[in-house]
């Protein structure tokens, strides 16, 4: 009976001090780590959310760019930091998924990490080089059959999304091309252009310029759903290969241990900003799409960075991938 009443007062200060902690947060700035360098998407949308946050918490919020090692370094270096909700890892399927598959961590990606919300995602696109005698998905799968081996793909690393992506594409058409890795995606769509390279699979927004110039040519996107910005590109399940979707995902967590409380704070901040008009324009223009209702609680990030990691992970292993 005491070691009952005892275990109830202990649990009734611990929900009391992390209420109250929650109602004092924040009282000094917050640290963004972005586990890349500066100027990419994700390092966009983290100065996007230091903008924005202010205004909603009261206090500046500091990007701090950890590149390396695919993003492991600065995921890497939030893990380690203090658990009071003054630093927080912003990241993608990459940096969240992918460099646990990759890389002996040090850490456990998925527990050692408190997820606070799920931002958005922006599906892949296919594309290839516009004189490719192909002119849509079933085109290129034709193709590539036709030529196999000769097909080249440029990644924008090694063991990078676009990397699976390719290779799920390869086990999902029973073709075989060679991989073609750059340091980025900008090398790599500059060969594509050039016709040095037959076909990349990327982020969707980083083809745009290119599409409307007639640089290159759109086969379809890899999501559920067709972009508002390319409506007349349809889907991979549309375009006769279902179930090969990929995309690109952005959350934001915390270190392990931090109050509950304050990641209630947060993901009420975030939600704030993500259904705000203005931020929802800015989403469109980054080219996110807004993470559904039920993908938006901390519970259900966990979940899904788990049945990422349960996807990818194996696909990283059995192609025997190892990180440049």
């Amino acid at each position: 009976m005491y070691r009952r009443m005892a275990v109830i007062a202990a649990l009734v200060m611990v929900f009391t001090s992390d209420v109250a902690s929650a109602q004092d947060y924040p009282t000094r700035p917050i640290t963004v780590i972005v586990p890349f360098s500066a100027g990419g998407a994700t390092d966009t949308l983290a100065r996007f959310l230091g903008e924005r946050m202010p205004a909603i918490l009261g206090q500046p919020f500091i990007i701090e760019n950890v590149a390396g090692a695919a993003g492991s370094l600065g995921v890497g270096r939030a893990v380690r930091s203090p658990a009071d909700g003054y630093t927080l890892s912003i990241g993608t399927t990459t940096t969240h998924v992918l460099i646990g598959g990759l890389y002996k961590l040090q850490f456990d990606i998925v527990r050692d990490l408190e997820p606070i919300i799920m931002i958005g995602s922006e599906p892949l696109l296919i594309v290839g080089r516009k004189n490719l005698a192909a002119d849509d998905l079933q085109g290129l799968i034709g193709w590539l059959k036709a030529n196999p081996d000769k097909g080249s793909v440029g990644i924008a690393g090694v063991g990078a999304l676009g990397h699976l992506a390719g290779l799920a594409f390869q086990k999902a058409t029973g073709t075989t091309f060679q991989f073609v890795p750059y340091k980025g995606n900008g090398p790599a769509m500059q060969d594509l252009v050039a016709e040095q390279i037959d076909f990349m699979i990327e982020p969707a927004s980083n083809f745009r310029a290119l599409i409307s110039a007639g640089n290159v040519k759109p086969f379809a996107v890899t999501g559920r759903k067709r972009l508002p910005t390319l409506p007349n590109v349809p889907t991979t399940d549309e375009a006769g290969l279902p179930n090969v979707s990929a995309l690109l995902w952005y959350g934001l967590w915390m270190p392990k241990g931090t109050s509950r409380g304050i990641t209630a704070k947060l993901n009420a901040a975030m939600t704030q900003i993500m259904f705000d008009p203005q931020g929802r324009q800015r989403f469109d223009e980054l080219g996110i799409q807004i993470a559904p209702l039920d993908l938006q609680t901390p519970e259900a990030l966990r979940a899904y960075q788990k049945a990422e990691t349960d996807r990818w992970w194996p696909i990283i292993k059995a192609a025997n991938i190892k990180p440049e």
